[in-house]
């Protein structure tokens, strides 16, 4: 499959993140930098620079709704950007770290987001009207090791977190005053903050990207013994599975429905998995990279429909 378009934007990137109508992109080009870059007549066209950190900018996400960016860097610090007139206002968070923030990501509601540390700290921040200003509260002694990943469940309240001690983890991060107690949220908006909802101990090795489904049914999260696991009922007596494979490790994950995920990884080449009728998963095929490569897409297409 030949690729839509290839830009060189820079040497290296470390992070990076699509504005919510995909017509522009923010990256860090390996240093302390977030560049956006802007699509104008079929050309990528440098727009901003984004200098507020002091080190390399390790997590950068783009609000869909309210059009602003988050960015953790390895200084241990965060900022919120607000698009004003023509330009990224910043915004500082005090995420009150000792190591490294990893990793981040908005809330489905966007009224929080997660950074994950090298602290083996979780922090949730949220912003106080009264002080206009972004506060974080922290989840700490759950985490053995660095968090490497953070995924939302749609309830807005369940945060899923991977770590470099092999385990995937479930918190609730219910916050008064921020949060609603929804009746569809189920029991999750009657725990606490901080409260560990379930911890999966099904990787031998340290842990990476983490998603999960467009309903909140099924978790999927990667390990570095190139596996792949899955879990439905998240909760107390949660069903897994797991899916190994003889290529290099994934390192992330995303739900494109309900039945097919797709990871991508050391290899270069996405890997498409599905689940079929009676619910157990497997390894579709393979998205090579190359215009002499060719893919089955009708084996895909009835895959997701």
């Amino acid at each position: 499959m030949a690729a839509v378009a290839v830009h060189q934007f820079a040497p290296c990137i470390t992070c990076h993140a699509w504005s919510p109508d995909r017509s522009m992109v923010a990256f860090c080009p390996n240093n302390s930098e977030v560049h956006i870059y802007k699509l104008s007549e079929d050309k990528w066209e440098q727009a901003h620079i984004l200098q507020k950190h002091d080190q390399i900018v390790s997590g950068i996400d783009w609000s869909s709704r309210a059009n602003r960016i988050v960015t953790v860097s390895h200084d241990r610090n965060s900022y919120v950007w607000n698009y004003e007139g023509s330009e990224w206002v910043p915004t500082l968070v005090i995420l009150r770290l000792n190591r490294a923030a990893l990793c981040v990501q908005w809330s489905p509601q966007e009224n929080k987001f997660a950074v994950g540390s090298g602290a083996k700290t979780v922090c949730i921040c949220y912003y106080e009207q009264e002080n206009n200003w972004w506060v974080s509260k922290l989840i700490r002694k759950r985490h053995n090791s660095s968090v490497t990943s953070v995924a939302w469940h749609p309830n807005n309240i369940l945060l899923a977190t991977t770590s470099t001690d092999g385990k995937c983890r479930v918190f609730s991060t219910f916050i008064k005053g921020v949060d609603t107690r929804d009746s569809k949220a189920g029991s999750s908006s009657d725990s606490k903050f901080g409260e560990q909802i379930l911890q999966l101990d099904l990787s031998f090795s340290w842990a990476f990207g983490v998603n999960w489904s467009p309903s909140g049914n099924t978790l999927a999260y990667v390990g570095h013994s190139s596996t792949i696991y899955f879990v439905d009922d998240v909760g107390p007596s949660p069903l897994a599975q797991n899916v190994a494979f003889r290529d290099l490790p994934l390192r992330d994950v995303l739900f494109i429905s309900e039945k097919v995920v797709i990871g991508v990884g050391f290899d270069c080449n996405p890997m498409v998995f599905a689940a079929d009728e009676s619910g157990m998963w497997y390894e579709l095929c393979q998205i090579p990279w190359g215009e002499e490569d060719v893919i089955n897409w009708s084996q895909v297409w009835f895959a997701v429909f």
